[in-house]
């Protein structure tokens, strides 16, 4: 059973993911990565560099080059560390505000210089975009033995701590009004501080005991304050950390809840915290059981916690609320990918066999309906109808991007061979 699933999965990482990313992503003229393609993969629409993705591709790669699962040839991982290098070094020249100003541009131009977001006039309009950048940073400092590397994800990640203590930040695409808090703030630094304790494990050793603190604290913020009493996390709640009532804060986002399932279960690894490894496995079960659509299959983007689970009635333009009702049905590939990592984890974890269950579940679905019909793409199909037809439409941002798809598929075979 193991050595199918890892044949399996490492054959879908370099035959289909890989197969369509290289050499189609390297920008060869400015450096950097292109991906803003459509949904079926088949034409690239737009020149545009989110640093979001971005940094996503330099984690990406440098993660490929430094795997310690029977992969990949030597040639292969220096391919991968190459493509990494370019990459830093597009970010490194491009990305901040100002040369000493650790504030990442959201949007650049496709030879790096900064571009405006509609009517924007601020420049770094996602705070997401500096921790995917942050993470890069890291794996990229461990995978090219660069110091400079992590001296910058260093002062990054400070920047963003002092960002996120002072409630001056921006959250595009998914902009909330200050009275609220979103989960996405807590879950992504709880794996951004683990990815840069990896680096410091090699650089900055004393600088390790505060990412732990880190880990801790925002893990805990999340199963303190998000977390309800059924194991589910509410994507948004009050300023106050009291849970809110109405679509905004009684729904959640399965997918987001399973990978940050993941996230929490590393933090507690190296916090030697069992009973919040337990929790993160109660959390992916119960989110998975909540967002799991038992009409159509595949996990919903979307699920309203108050009454009828898919009735979203609201009048309120509120940006997360329109985002909730306007696409609650669909179906992402990333959502998909996240639980079937977090499924086999902690079936590995438990022995429980709900879990094994719910990854066979998924994989049934993902080969249905995301895997690529058409060999010469390859590359999964983005997003689907809640019927699951494939449609064109932006999810985040106008882009293709291969990350949560390529890491999960790592992380299963390196899982796998353990």
């Amino acid at each position: 059973m193991k050595d199918r699933l890892f044949d399996f999965y490492s054959d879908e990482l370099k035959n289909n993911i890989l197969r369509f990313w290289l050499p189609r992503c390297e920008d060869t003229l400015y450096g950097g990565y292109l991906n803003c393609f459509d949904n079926r993969g088949l034409n690239l629409v737009s020149y545009d560099k989110y640093t979001w993705s971005q940094g996503r591709f330099l984690w990406m790669f440098s993660r490929l080059a430094a795997t310690k699962a029977p992969l990949f040839s030597d040639d292969e991982r220096k391919l991968f560390l190459r493509l990494a290098r370019q990459g830093y070094e597009f970010i490194r020249k491009h990305c901040l505000i100002a040369e000493d100003d650790f504030r990442c541009v959201f949007l650049l131009n496709r030879d790096g210089s900064p571009k405006k977001v509609g009517s924007y006039e601020t420049l770094d309009m996602s705070i997401y975009a500096d921790c995917f950048v942050i993470i890069g940073m890291a794996a990229y400092s461990a995978a090219g033995s660069d110091r400079t590397a992590y001296d910058f994800a260093k002062k990054l990640y400070l920047s963003v701590k002092d960002r996120v203590k002072t409630g001056v930040f921006n959250t595009l695409p998914y902009p909330l009004d200050p009275s609220y808090r979103a989960h996405g703030i807590p879950m992504i630094l709880t794996n951004v501080a683990k990815e840069l304790y990896e680096a410091a494990l090699l650089y900055d050793v004393a600088f390790k005991e505060n990412l732990l603190l880190d880990m801790e604290e925002t893990a805990t913020d999340v199963l303190i304050n998000f977390k309800d009493e059924n194991d589910l996390i509410h994507e948004v709640i009050g300023r106050d950390n009291y849970k809110i009532g109405g679509l905004l804060g009684q729904h959640i986002n399965p997918g987001h809840s399973i990978e940050d399932s993941w996230f929490i279960h590393d933090a507690a690894v190296l916090l030697n915290r069992p009973d919040m490894s337990q929790t993160a496995s109660r959390i992916m079960k119960a989110s998975f059981f909540k967002g799991w659509d038992e009409k159509y299959g595949g996990v919903l983007h979307f699920v309203n916690l108050e009454g009828n689970p898919l009735k979203f009635e609201s009048d309120s333009e509120e940006p997360t609320i329109k985002l909730v009702k306007g696409g609650w049905g669909d179906k992402l590939w990333w959502e998909h990918s996240e639980t079937l990592y977090a499924s086999l984890l902690f079936f590995r974890l438990t022995g429980d066999r709900v879990f094994s269950d719910i990854h066979d579940k998924t994989l049934d679905y993902v080969k249905n309906h995301f895997i690529n019909p058409d060999k010469n793409i390859g590359e999964w199909i983005q997003i689907l109808t809640r019927e699951g037809r494939p449609q064109e439409k932006v999810v985040a941002l106008p882009v293709k991007d291969p990350f949560h798809i390529t890491r999960n598929l790592l992380l299963i075979c390196e899982l796998l061979i353990r």
